[in-house]
């Protein structure tokens, strides 16, 4: 019996939750024959070019790269007319697909999304729904069309929120779980059968916007139970800060809701006990602020940050 071919896949992708889907498409022995993921870009203070974890990850297991600046000249049409996929795969690329490439692999251009869709469309669906004080999340496997998130639906996972979930674990829950149903679609397309298709009900979408450094500031006028909220979306990118009195910024690193009451932004107790915290008055309650990091210094304790800097009851941060 002749074996039946294999479907040729190219993946696209860039940061760390595009990885754990590579990785279980390679580990599941499916046939990626390139991923196309963004160029090398400096970081750090000292502007070292650094290729995304998509890259690392190709090159260490022998799959070839394509670091294409647009998607849209002739040179990235003839590159996907050589590799020839028959379905493309994208978990958080960051460049949108135009249509003669969504419309060339005969199995569709097909998508992991980091939210239970048609809610949080957009770029930041975990840190929006974690803001939002939602009891789950989850992702969304689904066919790409031309507009944002908008394409129809194959499956969705969920997942609980928990009220001490941060960015950093529900990524690493959303991660697995979009690399498992991945996984399971291309396990489907490859056994001939056909997969579901759901179409989004668009009146109950929602967006869910990039991260600006506005939404990371602390506004201590607000209830605590928002501002944990806030302080959790967005651990451990980029963190949540407040302004002290000086003008010098300060890092949230951790905190957590307390009891308290008084004038917002004034310091209501100040403890050196094990890590120690500075239970901070807020619009609604009071926040403990247990580790954070401040302008110049890397991360600390409350109680370090407390040896340094002496805080009085009433003094405002």
């Amino acid at each position: 019996m002749t074996p039946k071919p294999r479907t040729k896949i190219v993946f696209m992708g860039t940061p760390e939750i595009a990885v754990t889907c590579l990785d279980r498409l390679v580990r599941d022995g499916f046939d990626v024959r390139a991923v196309v993921t963004r160029i090398d870009k400096p970081k750090g203070r000292r502007a070292i070019l650094t290729p995304p974890p998509v890259k690392v990850y190709a090159e260490q297991n022998g799959i070839p790269v394509c670091q294409p600046r647009t998607l849209r000249d002739e040179a990235f049409a003839a590159w996907l007319r050589e590799v020839d996929p028959d379905l493309i795969l994208v978990v958080a690329f960051g460049m949108i697909l135009p249509e003669n490439v969504l419309a060339y692999p005969k199995y569709g251009c097909i998508n992991v999304h980091a939210s239970l869709l048609p809610k949080y469309r957009g770029a930041a669906p975990m840190q929006r729904a974690i803001m939002d004080g939602e009891s789950e999340t989850g992702v969304t496997i689904m066919y790409m069309d031309a507009g944002l998130d908008t394409g129809d639906m194959i499956f969705r996972r969920a997942t609980p929120i928990t009220g001490t979930d941060t960015l950093e674990t529900v990524h690493d829950k959303l991660a697995k779980l979009g690399a498992e149903a991945l996984s399971d679609a291309v396990r489907r397309i490859e056994n001939g059968e056909t997969l579901p298709r759901e179409k989004q009900n668009g009146d109950l979408a929602t967006y869910a916007a990039k991260i600006e450094r506005e939404d990371a500031k602390l506004d201590f006028t607000r209830p605590a139970r928002e501002l944990d909220l806030q302080i959790r979306a967005l651990t451990p990118i980029p963190y949540a800060y407040f302004t002290r009195s000086d003008g010098a910024t300060v890092k949230v690193l951790s905190a957590r809701p307390a009891k308290g009451e008084g004038t917002p932004g004034t310091v209501l107790a100040a403890s050196f006990e094990k890590e120690g915290y500075i239970r901070v008055a807020c619009g609604a309650g009071a926040l403990d602020i247990v580790s954070l990091k401040p302008e110049g210094k890397g991360g600390m304790t409350a109680a370090d940050y407390l040896r340094g800097r002496k805080l009085s009851v009433g003094e405002a941060l």
